[in-house]
């Protein structure tokens, strides 16, 4: 009886041990998965973009992450998960480095931060999107910087880090809103000082600058629906016991969405232009991952499709009313896939989750969380960049010289072209 009495502790220990271990592997991978996005992200502006301004396109998506992944060590991580209080964390784990990892959550501390580092850096690589063709390296370095040093850590510490949003219980599981629409509404009001690239509005009307290979942009968008398997599912933050099938789930739900906002983008493209486009198309597809992204894990594979299908229908109109009626100038349609459908998946989280949606009888309240939630955060990413922006523009300079433009940025701001 002895020898059993001290071998059960031995026991539990080694599948405590084992839980850890495989949730360390899971996160990981998803982190890995998440960080190439990165790529994902950089073939998609460049194709959507000029053969002229390729490299800079490439080196922008390029420093976000290498920028990101030192400034929110540094301190944006303890910003977002300091203790501090209900509006913003307090420094205590600046420069992180944990020493003795606690394993608390069941998974190590370093596993945690560089899951949360590849997140922080994708909110910051959506804005060069929107503001591509005109904008000053220099000047989109500091603002790269600020965004993953202050201006996401502090919503994300409304939300993720235990912050007012969350008390409230805000369902966003993966980002759409803490993630997405804070780099869409930051890309926003980039575009809106940058003002439009030359020659795309001729008197008064919209001219179409068409992307320079859109071979590339679909293998970015291919490249983006894979990594989201690491976005939505890796948010689980566990890969035992009953977190395994939500893994499971949450893949159905995400990759349905995609599917629903690819095929519905197409069609309604092709019912108003009266052609199946390929960039629409291509861009419902990440519309309904990130419209998916915030109930991934709240809702059925049903009610997954119906958002995707939503997000797709939505996008094609945001694109013609940003591009047109508004005449703000987003090269590659990020304010509408990210800002627009953000937002917009986030609120349906409140009509289709299975637990306190309008639809299965859980009233109102939850859509009133969400709204409060997705306006808020909008509100705090649009202010806030657009300060940034307007200072910036006041003392460095924002947009390149109109030579520049005209011939291209890739030689005139990095010295070398992509195609020689």
């Amino acid at each position: 009886m002895e020898e059993i009495a001290t071998t059960i502790p031995s026991v539990t220990e080694a599948v405590v041990g084992l839980d850890v271990s495989i949730n360390n592997v899971w996160l990981l991978v998803a982190t890995f998965l998440v960080m190439f996005m990165q790529p994902g992200f950089a073939m998609v502006e460049a194709g959507f973009t000029r053969a002229k301004n390729t490299g800079n396109i490439l080196m922008k998506n390029f420093m976000d992450y290498a920028i990101g992944s030192v400034s929110y060590w540094l301190i944006g991580y303890s910003i977002m998960y300091g203790t501090g209080n209900a509006l913003f964390g307090d420094f205590s784990m600046a420069f992180f480095n944990p020493g003795e990892d606690s394993y608390g959550a069941g998974y190590s501390d370093f596993s945690d931060i560089m899951f949360q580092t590849v997140f922080a850096a994708t909110s910051a690589t959506i804005v060069s999107g929107a503001m591509a063709e005109r904008t000053k390296f220099n000047a989109y370095l500091v603002f790269s910087l600020v965004i993953t040093v202050l201006i996401y850590p502090v919503s994300g510490h409304w939300t993720w880090g235990g912050g007012w949003l969350s008390k409230m219980g805000f369902i966003d599981f993966a980002g759409s809103t803490i993630v997405h629409s804070v780099g869409g509404w930051i890309g926003l009001a980039g575009a809106m000082i940058l003002g439009p690239r030359l020659g795309k509005y001729v008197d008064g009307k919209a001219k179409a600058i068409p992307g320079h290979n859109l071979t590339i942009g679909a293998l970015g968008v291919f490249i983006l629906w894979f990594g989201w398997f690491g976005f939505n599912p890796g948010s689980e933050l566990s890969a035992t016991g009953g977190s395994t099938s939500n893994i499971a789930k949450v893949a159905l739900t995400t990759n349905l969405a995609a599917a629903g906002g690819a095929i519905a983008a197409m069609l309604t493209a092709w019912a108003r232009y009266k052609r199946p486009t390929l960039s629409l198309s291509l861009n419902g597809a990440l519309a309904g991952l990130v419209a998916i992204t915030a109930g991934c894990a709240a809702v059925s594979p049903l009610g997954a499709l119906a958002i995707g299908v939503i997000a797709g229908i939505v996008l094609v109109f945001s694109v013609e009313f940003i591009d047109q009626t508004l005449k703000i100038d987003d090269p590659v349609g990020a304010i509408s896939v990210h800002g627009v459908c953000g937002a917009l998946g986030t609120l349906l989280v409140g009509v289709f989750a299975t637990d306190g949606g309008v639809l299965y009888g859980g009233g109102f309240k939850q859509l009133g969380v969400q709204t409060v939630g997705v306006v808020s955060i909008g509100l705090w990413a649009f202010a806030t960049g657009f300060i940034l922006f307007k200072v910036l523009k006041a003392t460095n300079g924002l947009r390149v010289s109109k030579r520049i433009e005209e011939e291209g940025l890739d030689v005139y701001e990095h010295g070398e072209g992509v195609y020689n």
